[in-house]
């Protein structure tokens, strides 16, 4: 790796750090806000919900458009500005349909996040040099979350949530700063769509979006799966944060920063653990770990609902997480190396995964408000079990996903012929 290259792959390093606080907007802030507003718990639900849903239809479109374009740095820039405006509009009005558009702007312009930091790295390392340097920018982005989140938990206590939402906006101003530090000329847009040597083209009759998670059985156990896990999974941090706050046991501002903080430390420890565990294990049984950590995760949620409960249940969502966040990505390029459409792969996945994401809101908040929060954690919990039993079935289809192999299974060739 000659100077050039060297200072782009820290450059977006630090490019996602400051995304942390930009990519899912006031993200844990928004449930305590809107309580504070007089919204109950289902209402809350159902609006991040419906930011969700725009999220699932636009992330496999968000993938083909990285792939696609040579402006990754741009497009990168540009989503952040849109991820801005629609926190910065929060402060304006609490009404439904304020809410509702800056949840629907927020879910258009994140989309672009994943694949996009996906795409860069590969431009930057290729496939060989992708796993350990993905890793290192995902722990930039949860080192960025520990920071962002102490720092919305102060200025909310000392300031209130106004302060949370400029925050928001800095970081989102030094991201694009970061993003632009990036050099042009070291990324490889051929190598960041994953395209093998000597290929042409790459989108002349190949499937995108669903149709390709559809025909690769590989991708297609692991999209749904990481459907019923985030159907678990993503409720249950603003409902922890609801159900204590709502006992008036914490400041709002404070306690969820607590919990941001608390799982982003983890995750930074698990991202570094995953790139290890990748190399010796395989990721495979890094994937499995994730989803044995929820339903431990909602019982202790559903035994422990004070403020010292926040340990356990944050420290499980920041092994499962951490480690997802950086084994998923890299299982993905994998398993499309050398198709072209690593990124199209990426957003597909992430738009299946977003089914359960952007459902589990309105089905916790509704079965909280029902039923009570005890009942909603354990009912989140027990949905890994679904997602684990898929996973140990479709064990068979990651036979390349195994220490010290960076192959293609043939099949995922065969889906694209």
């Amino acid at each position: 790796m000659n100077t050039a290259s060297q200072r782009s792959p820290r450059a977006l390093e630090a490019a996602s750090f400051f995304l942390a606080d930009v990519q899912a907007g006031v993200g844990p802030f928004l449930g305590v806000y809107l309580q504070a507003h007089h919204w109950a718990p289902g209402q809350i639900g159902t609006a991040m919900t419906i930011g969700g849903l725009v999220a699932l239809a636009a992330t496999a479109p968000a993938g083909a458009l990285v792939d696609g374009t040579t402006h990754k740095r741009g497009l990168v820039a540009l989503a952040s500005v849109g991820t801005v405006l629609a926190t910065l509009l929060l402060l304006y009005s609490t009404a439904s349909p304020a809410v509702v558009t800056s949840q629907v702007l927020t879910a258009l312009t994140g989309a672009v996040f994943g694949p996009a930091l996906a795409g860069l790295t590969l431009g930057l390392v290729g496939q060989s040099g992708f796993d350990r340097q993905f890793g290192r920018v995902q722990v930039a982005n949860h080192a960025g979350n520990v920071v962002a989140a102490a720092l919305s938990g102060y200025l909310g206590w000392r300031f209130g949530f106004p302060a949370i939402f400029l925050l928001a906006a800095a970081f989102g101003a030094f991201a694009i700063g970061a993003t632009y530090t990036i050099r042009r000329t070291d990324i490889d847009d051929r190598r960041a769509r994953g395209m093998g040597e000597g290929a042409q083209g790459g989108d002349a009759g190949t499937p995108g979006g669903f149709r390709l998670v559809w025909q690769n059985r590989a991708l297609l156990i692991l999209a749904a799966t990481l459907c019923l896990f985030h159907l678990g999974n993503a409720a249950m941090l603003p409902l922890f944060g609801l159900a204590v706050v709502g006992r008036g046991q914490a400041d709002p501002a404070l306690f969820t920063s607590a919990t941001i903080v608390i799982a982003q430390l983890v995750m930074i420890v698990a991202s570094l653990v995953a790139m290890r565990w990748m190399r010796t294990r395989g990721h495979w049984w890094v994937v499995m770990l994730t989803l044995v950590a929820l339903p431990i995760r909602g019982v202790i949620a559903a035994l422990w609902m004070d403020t010292w409960g926040v340990i356990p249940v944050q420290a499980l969502d920041g092994i499962g997480a951490g480690l997802q966040s950086v084994a998923v990505p890299a299982l993905v390029a994998h398993l499309m190396n050398g198709t072209g459409r690593v990124n199209v792969a990426q957003g597909a996945v992430l738009a299946v995964q977003g089914i359960g994401a952007a459902l589990s809101p309105a089905l916790g908040g509704w079965v909280a408000q029902w039923y009570g929060f005890a009942p909603a954690f354990l009912c989140l919990g027990a949905l890994a079990a679904f997602a684990i039993v898929i996973w140990s079935l479709g064990r068979a289809a990651f036979p390349h996903t195994t220490p010290h192999s960076s192959r293609m299974p043939q099949e995922a060739h065969h889906a694209l012929d």
